[in-house]
């Protein structure tokens, strides 16, 4: 099929493409298999494409507060819950010192398949709360003097509305600050570095995150313009590099056998794919825009 949908389509494309069934492909499924894992790990990691951005709603549980309340021993206030400890040791002037470092657990399990985190929408970015919420409040009084503004030249226009709503917005990040996050892909951990006494069980946070696709859910994403040629560049370099072994062997016929040279052209093929993906389909680094 030349518009693969499925794993298994996208495997027989790529073979098709070195010459089956015509030759035989010299690849144990295996090692296809692991092939595949590969391209679709650089295609979720550096491609625009292999990543969405979406939108992820977590409730504080009890644990997580527990965790981010949790004091190194000796500390007044909180418990020693997740706290890790860490101990390096130091010559000074002939005499071994040991300083021991406390690292909090402060942080929130994120699924496995989440590669990169923005931030974390503020949670308390009112001006005041409830009734006594300023946008409430301006909103419940002058509401219908902004209506009287559209329809007739008295009451309120948009231009002040935008500009109150704006010098709100300013209020709003100088008193309430955004919060600190850490974030690694390879430990599954959000790292809030928050007072978590000024949250509760039961609380919403919402994190704008970057989040890998998946075949399973969208399946366009084994019939992608780079996904293809590189992955049949991939299965090409591992028959090559299976083929080496019987470098100078011959065949009935007289037909010689060239693992290396196999080898060899599906690096150059993967050199040029490569680079293609970085100046067409890899988003810049920020300092590299503008």
């Amino acid at each position: 099929m030349a518009k693969p949908s499925s794993r298994q389509e996208l495997i027989d494309y790529c073979k098709r493409q070195l010459g089956y069934p015509v030759l035989e492909i010299n690849v144990a499924d295996e090692q296809i298999e692991d092939l595949v894992d590969d391209a679709i790990q650089l295609f979720n990691e550096r491609h625009f494409d292999g990543v969405e951005k979406v939108f992820l709603k977590y409730q504080l549980t009890q644990d997580d507060i527990d965790r981010g309340k949790a004091r190194p021993p000796g500390a007044s206030g909180g418990s020693q819950v997740g706290i890790a400890s860490t101990s390096a040791t130091t010559s000074i002037v002939g005499s071994a010192t040991t300083f021991t470092y406390y690292e909090n657990s402060n942080y929130l399990q994120v699924p496995p398949d989440v590669i990169g985190v923005e931030k974390v929408f503020q949670f308390n970015d009112t001006v005041g709360s409830g009734m006594w919420n300023v946008k409430y409040q301006f909103f419940l009084n002058d509401v219908f003097g902004l209506w009287g503004g559209i329809t007739a030249a008295s009451g309120y226009d948009m231009l002040s509305y935008s500009m109150t709503m704006s010098y709100l917005e300013t209020m709003n990040f100088l008193l309430n600050t955004h919060k600190h996050i850490r974030f690694n892909q390879r430990q599954d951990k959000l790292y809030l570095d928050i007072d978590y006494s000024t949250v509760s069980t039961g609380e919403f946070l919402v994190i704008e995150c970057y989040r890998a696709m998946n075949g399973t859910d969208y399946s366009r994403i084994w019939n992608d313009s780079f996904i293809k040629p590189y992955l049949t560049s991939l299965i090409k370099r591992q028959w090559g590099q299976n083929m080496m072994k019987f470098q100078g062997v011959k065949l009935p016929g007289g037909i010689e056998l060239n693992g290396r040279q196999m080898y060899e052209d599906a690096e150059r093929e993967l050199e040029v794919i490569r680079e293609k993906m970085s100046s067409t389909y890899e988003l810049p680094p920020m300092d590299m825009i503008g």
